[in-house]
């Protein structure tokens, strides 16, 4: 199983609880990459908007992963997930396949419909019909990815003889995220990887998630063993000082703790968590890679 790291972006993910700059980015993927982890990810939001009135802000993701990719060289990278909402498909495609060359070939396109309305409203995106405007949005791009030349007219998109020039130079796998049954079948039946997310320790919820996936892949006809699971969860390491928000789901013992957390994963046939930490801190990545070392022996 595969372990990774949600690279701090915004809001109080720095290391002192406020923004994070690019230094402290930078600082988390570097120790992400030396530690034997296997991969970086960042969540991809305009701001957040509570209902109390308070915001959030959030550096730009992928300006933010494009940079990582430049100066690393083993990881995975990622986003977790790229708000389908916020681009156009031929771009988000053309995007992918630059990040993918910068990268050498290390990125996964995590994808999802989006979720926050206020940050729709506020940048002037359409929030209605997500999942449907998701679907065709993922249609055009996988097929583009895959090579071919694509003439789509839906219901929200429109596409005419587009191709990527230059070509993919491999494969690039697709995460969907995904949790109500319709999306779950398009990740089913389109995505290379499927995530869903957040959690502490291996649950009765986490088991349910599994197996709806699984019922969903039996309804689109697809053998579930071509779609790998991924699972977000939150680590704290409670001997350093707690972030401004914490979560109560989080996994907060020791290293042994996190170890049999993680391997309750595996037992799952989980292939790949992405970890956020409380702090976010290269401290924090280097617990992580120690309780991920037990886990493997």
């Amino acid at each position: 199983m595969k372990v990774g790291v949600v690279l701090p972006i915004g809001g109080s993910d720095g290391p002192t609880g406020g923004m994070p700059t690019w230094p402290e980015i930078l600082a988390m993927a570097r120790a992400t990459e030396d530690s034997g982890l296997d991969s970086g990810w960042i969540a991809d939001h305009f701001l957040y908007r509570g209902p109390d009135g308070e915001e959030a802000g959030m550096h730009e993701a992928w300006t933010a992963l494009s940079a990582v990719a430049a100066v690393t060289s083993r990881i995975e990278l990622g986003p977790i997930v790229l708000c389908a909402s916020f681009r156009n498909p031929g771009l988000a495609a053309k995007m992918a396949v630059t990040l993918d060359e910068v990268s050498r070939g290390r990125l996964v396109l995590g994808v999802g419909c989006g979720w926050h309305e206020p940050e729709y409203t506020a940048f002037g995106f359409p929030f209605d019909h997500r999942v449907g405007r998701f679907e065709e949005w993922l249609e055009i791009v996988h097929r583009l990815l895959a090579g071919e030349r694509v003439t789509y007219h839906g219901r929200f998109h429109d596409v005419d003889d587009a191709v990527l020039l230059p070509a993919p130079s491999r494969r690039i796998p697709i995460l969907v995220a995904a949790r109500q049954p319709r999306m779950l079948e398009i990740a089913a039946r389109v995505g290379d990887a499927w995530n869903t997310c957040w959690f502490g320790a291996p649950d009765e919820l986490v088991r349910q998630r599994l197996a709806d996936f699984d019922a969903a892949h039996e309804r689109v006809g697809r053998d579930p063993s071509t779609v790998e699971r991924t699972v977000g969860i939150i680590i704290r390491d409670p001997e350093q000082p707690a972030p401004p928000e914490t979560d109560a789901r989080a996994i907060a013992g020791s290293v042994d703790d996190v170890a049999q957390a993680l391997d309750g994963y595996r037992d799952l046939g989980v292939g790949h968590v992405q970890a956020i930490l409380e702090p976010m801190t290269p401290r924090s990545v280097e617990r992580l890679a120690a309780a991920t070392r037990l886990l493997r022996g």
